[in-house]
């Protein structure tokens, strides 16, 4: 899937450098000079940039940078100039740090890399802060939400394109029960009414389950899954389902027959049967996969609208997915929202910052 950056044809390393240095030279700083640069540069160019600037000039580019320029329009360059799992891994650190941890963050990440980017992004926590990103959120985080983004810190999930229809049934029934489906009971066998169902009340087995789906399972088989639960129509399902429950001591085999499978699709489920941040990782794990563009869109969105603007998650989403698939994504946001991903930040930011976001979508 097409970014919206690409490697300039013409790139000298040596010559950016130069022009970079003479816009922060002296008095006043020229910033149309390094959003050209910047902006117009692959991640690889800007890479090479930077470690040339050093052997040039022997200062350090970030270091200038931060003596010339301030806020957002800073920040943004700095991102810039960062690898992706170096910069996501920052992103983790931020999302975490100080009291109280920014979910959506956290969330937007582990869900958006594959189990490769996850292996590089958790290699580059350590280098960068002499931690375990594990232990970080292990810390950061608590209860089911946590449970989720450990598992989806494993990177095991499945990559391949094979699609087994009859796992893909097995997989809609299993989510089925472990949601609208299921009753529960507590731990005296009380009766609980559906309405009241929440994540209080989903218990450890049901977790599990939607974790080891939604967690493991490739992106393709998924889809499958999904289209599954979705459908209408009744179906017999018998099946043997060997559960153990935290509150027993034997395992026990539950008979399921003549099943209905859900008749609505899985995020209005997750929506009526879960709250919070476990929602939250729920339902962005449903919409990476159903349609990543889409996913990120709605994203952008969130940060743009209403009063102030999130930019930490607006500079997060640009400079990530400008060379991945930032083309796709301002289609779907025009789809979505009626107007172009380039007037929302028009409208929604201002000045040298607003210059080099532009000059990156494109």
């Amino acid at each position: 899937m097409p970014g919206t950056v690409h490697p300039a044809e013409d790139f000298i390393a040596e010559r950016d450098c130069e022009e970079l240095r003479k816009a922060m030279k002296g008095l006043g700083t020229n910033e149309a000079k390094i959003i050209n640069v910047l902006g117009n540069r692959s991640r690889t160019q800007r890479l090479e940039i930077v470690l040339e600037y050093k052997v040039l000039f022997g200062r350090d580019l970030i270091a200038d940078l931060k003596s010339e320029l301030s806020a957002n329009f800073l920040r943004l360059c700095k991102c810039l100039l960062l690898s992706v799992p170096q910069f996501l891994a920052k992103e983790l650190k931020r999302a975490m740090k100080g009291s109280g941890t920014d979910e959506r963050a956290l969330v937007e990440i582990l869900v958006g890399l594959d189990n490769r980017g996850i292996s590089e992004v958790k290699r580059c926590y350590k280098v960068s802060f002499e931690a375990e990103l594990e232990r970080e959120v292990v810390n950061e985080t608590s209860g089911d939400f946590k449970r989720l983004a450990l598992s989806l810190l494993q990177g095991s999930r499945l990559e391949d394109d094979v699609v087994d229809r009859e796992l893909a049934k097995e997989d809609a029934l299993e989510l089925f029960n472990a949601g609208i489906n299921r009753f529960g009971t507590d731990e005296s066998n009380q009766s609980l009414p559906v309405g009241n169902f929440r994540n209080k009340l989903l218990t450890r087995r049901y977790e599990d389950r939607f974790n080891a789906i939604l967690c493991s399972r490739s992106y393709k088989h998924l889809k499958m899954v999904f289209a599954e639960y979705k459908l209408k129509t009744k179906r017999e399902l018998t099946s043997d389902l060997r559960t153990l429950s935290e509150w027993r001591r034997n395992a026990e085999v539950e008979r399921v027959s003549t099943r209905t499978v859900a008749g609505e699709d899985i995020e209005k489920s997750i929506r009526s049967e879960m709250s919070g941040e476990l929602e939250l990782g729920y339902i962005s794990i449903v919409k990476k996969i159903k349609n990543t563009p889409t996913y990120f869109a709605e994203e952008l969105y969130k940060s743009m609208k209403g009063l102030g603007t999130d930019d930490d998650q607006l500079i997060r989403i640009i400079v990530w997915r400008s060379e991945i698939d930032l083309v796709e994504i301002k289609g779907a946001f025009e789809s979505l929202y009626g107007k172009s991903l380039r007037e929302y930040i028009k409208e929604d930011t201002s000045g040298d910052f607003k210059s080099l976001l532009l000059t990156i979508v494109k």
